[in-house]
């Protein structure tokens, strides 16, 4: 590969054990084509729903360099005790200021440095601050440093994410992924030329359940309206989504994006156990 290239694998939402499992065993497959840089969102990595601290050192040990995260990354408490010096950790930068932990952070490669910023939806989502000066004020900043700029955001509404994927390839982004609704989207490309897009990239966990969940209390919930209690689904068989993108370590221009989306065995005795 030429020098002035970059390659960055960004893994889509990890789902509790069975997410990890998956992570590990196809990170640790890849090897012609082994990333330079590896981003995966982790705020669902513990059980479904938050982040612990000895699951993030979990995640780092299999060759993660960094976690961006969502709404869900405060529902473990203990997130309160470690983020401030989980520096391979970003939240969603529009929170208030005073909130802790970071919303954009810049990582050094052997091909160069790259800035990775986190940023939350408003549509359809709980209350938080309009990103659009944050952002502006981290772009700069990254830049001062590294063409290099991926951007996960962290969205309900398609709509919301695809208008912010046009807007900030305007601006110089390298990247603009999507996540949170866990279902990836077939419409990855190249926005202006520069920046690679996906409106959604996916998940990584069970594939038996409801986005990574267990089936019968998801449909539970739809048919009672009775918020039962939700469990990570654990089948056996466990799915990779993301995408895998090439960017002009120079420039900042994206040269190309792949999507993922592999299935594979994690447990040979929960597969015979279920069937």
């Amino acid at each position: 590969m030429r020098s002035d290239i970059i390659k960055i694998l960004f893994l889509g939402d990890i789902v509790g054990k069975p997410g990890r499992i998956a992570v590990q065993k196809y990170i640790s497959a890849l090897t012609d084509d082994k990333p330079d840089f590896i981003i995966a969102n982790a705020e669902n990595a513990s059980h479904g729903f938050g982040l612990t601290q000895k699951n993030y050192n979990e995640l780092l040990s299999y060759g993660i360099d960094c976690f961006t995260s969502g709404n869900h990354i405060w529902d473990k408490r203990e997130i309160f005790q470690y983020i401030g010096e989980a520096d391979k950790l970003i939240r969603p930068i529009n929170y208030p200021p005073a909130t802790a932990g970071k919303g954009y952070g810049i990582f050094e490669t052997a091909k160069g440095n790259v800035g990775v910023v986190n940023v939350l939806g408003r549509t359809f989502m709980g209350l938080i601050d309009a990103p659009w000066q944050m952002l502006e004020n981290a772009i700069e900043e990254i830049k001062k440093e590294t063409q290099v700029i991926i951007m996960d955001i962290h969205a309900e509404a398609s709509a919301e994410k695809i208008c912010m994927g046009k807007y900030y390839a305007q601006k110089g982004v390298s990247a603009v992924f999507g996540t949170h609704t866990h279902v990836q989207t077939a419409d990855e490309q190249i926005l202006e030329n520069t920046c690679a897009y996906i409106t959604d990239a996916g998940f990584c966990g069970d594939t038996s359940g409801v986005i990574g969940m267990e089936y019968e209390a998801s449909v539970n919930r739809l048919i009672t309206a009775i918020p039962d209690r939700l469990d990570v689904a654990d089948s056996g068989m466990a799915q990779i989504n993301g995408v895998m993108i090439t960017v002009n370590i120079l420039t900042g221009q994206a040269e190309s994006i792949k999507r993922i989306n592999e299935q594979m065995i994690i447990s040979e005795e929960k597969m015979i156990m279920k069937g």
